[in-house]
């Protein structure tokens, strides 16, 4: 049988990480690990669209930056985003001459890109890959639900979309946090049609990617750290601790990104989405704790709902994926 973790060899490094964030991620409990805030969702834009495409282009320089290289030492850029033929990523690479990698999976697109840019540089292709992605509130609610004008009701199971971007520089040596593994997932269809409840649509395809990455592995979640998955949030976490447990399997040590990156409020609704959710949070608060040691070993499961407003508007179902990292200090 085909197996579905890649075993890196070389264990390929994350030598520097960048962060930025809206106003809204940034006066939360978690704003002081970002790297920067915008003052304005628009950062000095004129549409949300620019503004989204312009946080990450920033976030990929500064990235760059924050490890002392030249943009003349990356091989390659590996980036996403939601928007329709991800315009953000394919833009913003507009800016940099270097080789870009396109890549989508919804808000699981983050560890797909760090493990593809681990592939290449554990393969001795490429010395510097930079892996990034980013998303925006308005921009994903005016493509995927209706523009903010309208003022329509968020119904309790919905998530808030994450306005911010975070990249990560991998590269083949040097002293700092090894990316070990890479589990690719499937695509999973728990037959969720609620275009709002992406938590119990994703659920499903994180555990399965999960259970595959334990048992090719052969390791169980006590000889992790952190359990860390991408935005289920508040309601996909516990349905995707209850299908783990279903199997015999217990992640006590499980936290998720869409429910640490805004604070414990009603008003929050299920927490955090989007393609910057699990970058934001990885990217800044996580690879800190990384670089100190406070975390030794960990999975980073993102995860993604892979809709659009076109598939919703056939009434069809939701089918989510989950791909999977191990990271080592």
């Amino acid at each position: 049988m085909a197996k579905s973790t890649v075993f890196f060899k070389n264990k390929p490094r994350i030598c520097s990480t960048f962060t930025i964030a809206g106003p809204k991620e940034g006066n939360s409990l978690f704003g002081k690990y970002i790297h920067e805030i915008l003052k304005d969702d628009r950062f000095d834009e004129d549409t949300f669209e620019k503004a989204e495409c312009k946080m990450l282009s920033y976030c990929i320089e500064q990235t760059i930056k924050s490890a002392n290289k030249k943009q003349t030492d990356i091989n390659a850029l590996i980036s996403g985003d939601l928007l329709n033929q991800i315009i953000s990523a394919s833009f913003a690479a507009r800016n940099f001459d270097f080789p870009y990698i396109g890549v989508y999976n919804a808000c699981s697109t983050f560890s797909e890109a760090l493990s593809l840019s681990a592939v290449l540089v554990d393969g001795g292709y490429m010395k510097n890959v930079v892996a990034a992605t980013g998303s925006h509130f308005a921009t994903a609610e005016r493509q995927y639900r209706y523009p903010l004008e309208l003022g329509s009701t968020r119904p309790p199971q919905s998530q808030w979309t994450v306005t911010g971007a975070g990249g990560a520089l991998i590269t083949d040596k040097g002293s700092y946090p090894k990316i070990i593994s890479a589990t690719f997932g499937k695509v999973v269809d728990f037959g969720i049609t609620d275009a709002n409840n992406m938590g119990a649509a994703m659920a499903p395809a994180c555990c399965d990617t999960l259970l595959t990455l334990l048992k090719e592995t052969d390791t169980s979640p006590k000889d992790y750290d952190l359990i860390l998955t991408g935005d289920l949030g508040a309601l996909g976490s516990r349905l995707m601790k209850k299908l783990a447990k279903e199997r015999g399997v217990n992640i006590d040590n499980h936290c998720d990104c869409g429910e640490m990156i805004y604070n414990l409020k009603e008003e929050e609704y299920q927490g955090g989405s989007g393609a910057g959710c699990s970058a934001v949070v990885f990217s800044s608060y996580i690879y800190k704790k990384l670089m100190k040691k406070e975390i030794k070993r960990m999975i980073l499961l993102a995860t993604g709902a892979l809709l659009s407003s076109l598939s919703s508007q056939q009434g069809e179902s939701i089918p989510g994926i989950s791909h999977a990292v191990v990271v080592e200090a």
